[in-house]
């Protein structure tokens, strides 16, 4: 028997809307339907090198703040970027933002520095711009879900 694929989501919430999606997004990723994987959650202060090294896929869920990506997710990237360089390339990941706004600054930021550590978008981006809606919820859901499902299944 095979190990399970590890789900790593990683996020950060001030106002509490972006962990709503959060939320769903391990909803999705935690369908019985889907086998063999095993999920870690962590806030963008706790996450680390080793998380990501353990990652066989990374979500990252992070707020869009004046127009860029939230602080505390640039410091997790920041904080894992040199550690994780060389060895976490082609590593499957989707993004979820969400801003009062605009999220296309935080779309352009995190398509650079993960085109950078060479990780492999498997998604287009989630952006949630203004107040979150039922479809939203279940586009959150739907990645998840997704992601999972592709881990489990070698369709990453």
């Amino acid at each position: 028997m095979s190990a399970p694929a590890r789900l790593l989501v990683v996020w950060t919430s001030r106002g509490g809307s972006t962990r709503a999606l959060v939320d769903d997004v391990i909803e999705g990723a935690s369908d019985p339907a889907i086998d063999d994987v095993e999920l870690r959650v962590a806030g963008a202060t706790d996450a680390g090198p080793e998380d990501v090294r353990w990652a066989d896929a990374l979500i990252l869920c992070a707020p869009t703040h004046f127009g860029s990506v939230a602080g505390l997710a640039k410091d997790f990237l920041e904080r894992i970027y040199h550690p994780c360089l060389d060895h976490t390339r082609g590593l499957p990941w989707a993004l979820i933002t969400k801003g009062d706004t605009d999220v296309d600054g935080t779309v352009r930021q995190l398509t650079a520095i993960t085109a950078g550590l060479a990780w492999r978008e498997v998604r287009p981006p989630l952006t949630v711009v203004g107040e979150i809606g039922p479809e939203h919820h279940e586009a959150a859901r739907e990645l998840g879900a997704t992601v999972a499902a592709g881990l489990a299944y070698g369709g990453l």
